[in-house]
């Protein structure tokens, strides 16, 4: 167990849940510059990665890509490997904040459906990796998006 989880635990802190989140990536048509996908959440319309807990015995890879295709109507290839976190409050029905960690797993899409499970619940669109960073409202995942935008091929190898 990890320093920091013990330290949680023995202070009565909520036990760490890290979701997964898909980065769903293409070169543009118009001069191969990266273009990240973005999906807004169903409760305030702000823009975010598709995301959620794995479910049962799924890999944070295998949540990635179900919740892509859930939430975007997306699919692809997914990375071997996840690119970085970041960490953002959630405010559950009860009103108690929880702390939730988010390991973010790139996906180069290859098919867009026209009917997805929450597609009407959702907009998902394409932008810049520039303008993606600056719509996000959590600091850590705008700096990760921007270091992925200048180099995917090498960081989702």
């Amino acid at each position: 167990m990890r320093l920091t989880e013990t330290v949680r635990r023995l202070f009565g802190g909520n036990p760490r849940r890290v979701q997964a989140a898909a980065l769903p990536w293409r070169k543009s048509r118009k001069g191969g510059a990266v273009e990240i996908m973005l999906v807004t959440s169903r409760d305030t319309g702000r823009w975010i990665l598709p995301k959620g807990w794995p479910e049962g015995s799924e890999t944070l890879a295998d949540a990635a890509m179900r919740e892509a295709l859930e939430e975007a109507g997306i699919a692809g290839e997914v990375a071997a490997e996840e690119f970085g976190r970041f960490y953002y409050s959630k405010v559950r029905g009860s009103g108690i904040e929880w702390r939730c960690e988010v390991a973010i797993i790139p996906l180069r899409v290859t098919r867009e459906l026209n009917k997805w499970p929450e597609r009407k619940k959702r907009t998902r669109r394409w932008f810049a990796a520039r303008d993606a960073a600056a719509l996000v409202a959590e600091p850590d995942l705008a700096e990760l998006l921007l270091r992925f935008g200048e180099n995917p091929r090498e960081i989702a190898a």
